[in-house]
């Protein structure tokens, strides 16, 4: 249940940063929506069908269409509304990332896969909507342009099967990570972290 209920969190927080990147593109309504659709599900999706795991996720259980319309009719009003908040879209992908990466790692893990499957397999959940998203709207990835933010999904997932390893329950390893992909993600966004960049003379 526990899984589900993240499932469904990160398939709202995911449409909503969906949203906030068709809005910056000028998108209409319909663009929008399939904007939030593409980056909510595409992850799972690929997670999926990466485990031959059929019907998808959004196939096989109808509520996740209908999280994915209320969160981005939802974030339709309140952009009406309301200013965004300043980084309001790296925001709301950091907690999709986490969310995401952390449940696609479980649903790995429950296949009994290597522990460096199990990370491949979550960090992919996690990065591939946003990486859809923003290759849709004509933005770069943030997957390859600001500082930590796959390696947070790495590093989390690791933290996760280690803390297990050592003995920690399952449900505390896996909010431990959870907090760690948030944290390393943010200190990307407000403290400038990145990893060593590589620069060749021409």
């Amino acid at each position: 249940m526990l899984l589900y209920v993240l499932d469904l969190a990160g398939i709202a927080v995911f449409a909503v940063s969906g949203v906030l990147a068709a809005g910056h593109a000028g998108l209409d309504w319909l663009g929008v929506v399939v904007i939030a659709s593409v980056t909510a599900v595409g992850g799972g999706t690929l997670r999926d069908l990466l485990l031959d795991r059929h019907p998808v996720f959004w196939i096989r259980e109808v509520r996740y269409v209908y999280a994915i319309l209320a969160a981005t009719a939802a974030a339709i009003a309140w952009v009406h509304f309301f200013p965004l908040p300043e980084h309001a879209l790296a925001l709301a992908d950091a907690l999709g990332l986490a969310l995401f990466a952390m449940t696609g790692a479980q649903v790995a893990e429950e296949r009994r896969l290597p522990a460096l499957v199990v990370i491949l397999i979550g960090t992919m959940t996690g990065a591939a909507g946003g990486l859809l998203r923003d290759v849709l709207t004509d933005r770069i990835p943030l997957l390859l342009s600001s500082g930590i933010y796959g390696s947070a999904a790495i590093a989390g997932i690791a933290a996760y099967l280690l803390l297990q390893a050592a003995g920690t329950p399952r449900r505390w390893a896996f909010h431990a990570g959870l907090l760690l992909v948030v944290a390393l993600r943010l200190g990307g966004i407000y403290g400038g972290w990145h990893l060593p960049v590589l620069r060749l003379s021409a």
